[in-house]
């Protein structure tokens, strides 16, 4: 049984995606430390050919909260948030058949940051037609105060994993050897270039999963979400 495990972004850009269909079951953390300056409330989307951050407001809280405790804040305007979006991409090519999903994500009324960015990954699946099964990290019977590789380990003891696959990011966190002794096989995602047509201008990569709907049709997406490598 293939695992993956992540905190909730905000509109993830294509490999975190590619990490939920690449596994059976897929951990989403809401009892973990929010993090500033991360992707949990923000990303880049493409403005007159640049890079420019959406974000989601959030109510002041504890650097020491964990994501389920934050809020998302009063001034959030979810319409002139829209307005961005269509302003960015009213010419591209998917527009009239992303907005609507795009608008339904916004739209969701819930404060909850978990709730919310939880709901949005939901929806895009459900479009993508991927099919992988949930699990609410704080729903697990395992000692919550563990950290970093612990905790993972014991998620996957929790779950009976097989078989952990993390982004190529934290391959310098993860040891081959602690996970083979727990009976588990680590393997990094590697997520391969991957470029399209946005506007004629030169590709920017890396944003947000929104501009990658916007500028290709559902089965092309679903090709590129198997353009990596596992190592």
């Amino acid at each position: 049984m293939k695992l993956g495990i992540m905190q909730p972004y905000f509109l993830p850009y294509i490999g975190y995606f590619q990490l939920i269909n690449a596994v059976d079951k897929y951990v989403i953390y809401d009892n973990i430390q929010y993090t500033k300056k991360g992707w949990i409330n923000r990303n880049r989307i493409l403005v007159e050919g640049k890079d420019a951050y959406i974000t989601i407001p959030l109510e002041k809280g504890s650097d020491f909260s964990d994501i389920y405790e934050r809020k998302i804040s009063p001034s959030f305007d979810r319409k002139k948030l829209k307005k961005q979006i269509e302003g960015a991409y009213k010419k591209a090519f998917r527009f009239d058949a992303i907005y609507p999903v795009i608008e339904k994500i916004i739209d969701f009324e819930n404060d909850n940051l978990f709730e919310f960015n939880f709901n949005s990954i939901q929806k895009i699946c459900g479009f993508l037609e991927i099919k992988t099964e949930f699990i609410i990290s704080s729903t697990l019977s395992i000692d919550h105060s563990l950290k970093a590789q612990n905790k993972v380990l014991a998620i996957c003891e929790s779950i009976k994993t097989t078989t952990y696959i993390n982004p190529i990011g934290g391959i310098e966190l993860y040891e081959k050897d602690k996970f083979a002794m727990n009976g588990v096989e680590l393997k990094f995602l590697k997520t391969h270039p991957i470029e399209y047509q946005q506007f004629g201008n030169e590709f920017i990569p890396f944003l947000s999963m929104l501009d990658v709907m916007m500028f290709n049709s559902k089965e092309d997406i679903q090709k590129m979400l198997d353009e990596y490598t596992l190592l």
